[in-house]
């Protein structure tokens, strides 16, 4: 079998099997045809399956500096793309072909450094909160619990994860609630009385019965709230409100960081309320703060 029929045997294996969506599909194949194209050149022979086996880390990481020079160079975040991609075909080559290459999990990839947070502004957020009760083609209650799911994210700085495994006996809502997130770390995060009210509202309206340990937002026909849904609300939020592509579930629980450390919060203490294990990962936010401080310079300072 030559390198190209391996591919092509591995983009099946992803359209039919792991049903990967079209643009996966087209991401993953021109990474591969990269990948086989530079092999050929750089061995000077037609790559075939017991070549793949025999490719070392150092062709790989020689792949990666060619990437980095080329004519377009690529940037880190791509890079790591490209070599995560590589990683998935040899897995499948030793998983479904029986051709094996310990070398590739030993080439490191380029390091990314995260970008910043992208928050909404206050105002943005107070939008989102209030427009699902605009909302003429939705029940009443479906309005309530997504606002309640919202201004759990924004209220009270939590993952779109853990404000869906809230249970029926969560609520009401004390004066904190106590959240486990990831890596089952567990931390307790004060309660807003905007928060409690949200809640409250919702289930005054929810037409389902609820045991305990039920999960508390329902969807419409009665099941449990995806994440999904929190997804695709918040993108036609952003569309009514007229809001960057940036605004996403996700950006209310930056908004709560961001907001916090403009009132004078010290990073610790945001640290906690959102359950980073890191400080670095925490301090991301005072990027945007400073950012937002030379904004206001900026547009104010008479000798701007």
């Amino acid at each position: 079998m030559t390198g190209a029929e391996a591919l092509q045997a591995f983009l099946t294996h992803l359209a039919q099997e792991r049903r990967a969506s079209p643009r996966t599909g087209e991401a993953y194949a021109a990474a591969g045809g990269r990948y086989l194209a530079f092999l050929a050149q750089h061995r000077g022979e037609a790559v075939s399956l017991s070549v793949l086996g025999e490719v070392s880390a150092a062709e790989v990481r020689a792949f990666l500096a060619h990437l980095r020079g080329g004519e377009r160079p690529l940037s880190p975040r791509s890079m790591s793309q490209q070599l995560s991609a590589i990683r998935t075909f040899h897995r499948f080559l030793d998983r479904r072909l029986g051709v094996a290459n310990a070398a590739i999990a030993l080439v490191r990839g380029p390091r990314v450094k995260p970008g910043a947070p992208r928050p909404v502004t206050e105002d943005q957020a107070r939008g989102v909160l209030a427009e699902p009760g605009l909302d003429p083609d939705r029940d009443d209650w479906e309005a309530a619990r997504d606002e309640a799911v919202l201004t759990l994210l924004y209220g009270c700085g939590l993952r779109i994860s853990e404000a869906l495994s809230l249970k029926r006996g969560d609520a009401p809502l004390g004066q904190s609630l106590r959240i486990t997130g990831k890596g089952s770390k567990t931390r307790v995060v004060p309660v807003l009385p905007a928060v409690r009210a949200a809640v409250e509202a919702y289930l005054a309206a929810a037409p389902f019965s609820l045991g305990p340990d039920d999960a508390l937002f329902r969807a419409k026909r009665g099941g449990p709230l995806s994440p999904r849904h929190v997804q695709a609300t918040m993108q036609q939020l952003r569309g009514r409100l007229g809001l960057p592509a940036s605004a996403t579930p996700h950006a209310l629980r930056h908004s709560f960081a961001t907001h916090l450390l403009g009132a004078g919060a010290d990073l610790r203490s945001i640290q906690e309320l959102l359950g980073h294990a890191s400080l670095s990962t925490t301090q991301r936010y005072t990027e945007v703060d400073a950012a937002r401080l030379l904004e206001a310079y900026a547009s104010a300072h008479p000798r701007a």
